[in-house]
C-alpha cells in the first residue's frame, strides 16, 4: 500500500468518525430532558383536524398548547383552503395572529368591502383587538396561520351564514 492510499484511508476515517459524532450529538440534542412547562413542537408532529364550529366548514386547526376553551393561554393553527371566507366576526378577546405559509386577507368594519383588507402573507404579524367587528378571507393560495390569545376564545358573527 503506498502513501497515497494509505491518506486517503485516514481521511475517510476520519470523515466516518464525524458523521458519527455528529449523528450523536444530533440525537442527543433532540432526546434532551425538558423541563417542566417546555413545550417543543416540530412540524411533522402538528396533529391537523377539521375545525369545529364556529369555524365554517373547510378549515382546519392543530391545537399546539393550552385549550381554546378554557382560561389561559393558547396557541392553535389554522389552515384556511384556497377562497375561503369568514363572515364578519369579534373576539371578546384580543388574538395574535402570525401568518405562517399563504396569504390571508383581514377588514375591519361592519360589512365586507374587500376594497379595505389587508393582505398579510408568510412573516407578518398582526393583533385582532377585542369586540372589533373584522372579517378574513383567503384567495388562490390559502393560508396557515397561527393565533395565540388568552382563553376562553370564541367568534361571535354578527350574521347567522
Amino acid at each position: 500500500m503506498d502513501s497515497r492510499e494509505l491518506l486517503t484511508i485516514i481521511k475517510t476515517l476520519r470523515l466516518g468518525a464525524l458523521a458519527v459524532i455528529l449523528m450523536l450529538f444530533s440525537v442527543n440534542c433532540q432526546a434532551q430532558d425538558l423541563p417542566k412547562g417546555a413545550i417543543q413542537i416540530f412540524p411533522e408532529s402538528v396533529k391537523w383536524i377539521d375545525a369545529p364550529s364556529p369555524l365554517p366548514p373547510g378549515s382546519q386547526i392543530a391545537i399546539l398548547e393550552g385549550n381554546p376553551k378554557e382560561a389561559g393561554m393558547f396557541t392553535m393553527r389554522v389552515k384556511l383552503p384556497p377562497d375561503y371566507s369568514i363572515p364578519i366576526h369579534f373576539h371578546p378577546k384580543e388574538e395574535r395572529v402570525t401568518v405562517l405559509e399563504g396569504a390571508v386577507y383581514v377588514g375591519f368594519g361592519s360589512f365586507v368591502d374587500t376594497t379595505k383588507a389587508q393582505k398579510f402573507t408568510a412573516g407578518c404579524f398582526y393583533v385582532n383587538p377585542e369586540n372589533k367587528e373584522h372579517f378574513v378571507y383567503t384567495l388562490s393560495e390559502g393560508c396557515i396561520f397561527q393565533v395565540t390569545g388568552m382563553g376562553p376564545w370564541a367568534i361571535n358573527y354578527i350574521e347567522d351564514f
